[in-house]
């Protein structure tokens, strides 16, 4: 299996473009229609919000542009890349090397603390031994967590767990 190159978006292009994006559930014998039709161009250096109330779409769309969704039908493209060229281990790969999630759970392992936490990050990617070090402290200094970086998530607020979810840079 073969890593997805890193990719560069040239000046001017979109970061994530969606065209058509539509996604179907089945319950049992019903259909949901999650998306319809959606059309989304976000280019570099722009900070998007999506809005709306519960159940009209956002985790799903997020969920594709993200990768852990597979769109019924339309495209998915994310710096560069459309998403339905990857097989499950190359958007895997392509995961773990240009995005970060942040997810509402935080997906923080309870028993591990916040620099295990970070640290496993880089472990996953294969970082040496000293770059990882140096590289968990400054992402855990850079979120203001130098003073709780042995601590584990149920000694912070949510606001700290939400910057430990953050810090793997």
């Amino acid at each position: 299996m073969s890593e997805p190159a890193l990719s560069h978006v040239p000046d001017g292009k979109w970061i994530i473009q969606t065209r058509g994006l539509e996604r179907v559930y089945r319950i049992g014998e019903r259909s949901v229609q999650a998306l319809r039709s959606v059309d989304l161009d976000v280019g570099q250096e722009r900070f998007v919000a999506l809005k709306g109330r519960s159940g009209s779409g956002k985790t799903t769309l997020l969920n594709c542009i993200g990768g852990l969704d597979r769109p019924t039908s339309g495209s998915v493209k994310v710096l560069g890349r459309d998403l339905a060229e990857l097989d499950e281990d190359q958007l895997a790969l392509w995961r773990r090397h240009e995005l970060g999630f942040v997810f509402q759970s935080f997906g923080l392992l309870p028993t591990l603390s916040a620099y295990e936490n970070v640290d496993l990050m880089s472990r996953l990617v294969g970082v040496s031994g000293t770059e990882r070090r140096t590289r968990t402290q400054e992402c855990l200094k850079l979120a203001g967590l130098t003073k709780w970086m042995h601590h584990r998530p149920h000694e912070k607020s949510g606001g700290q767990l939400q910057r430990v979810g953050i810090a793997p840079g």
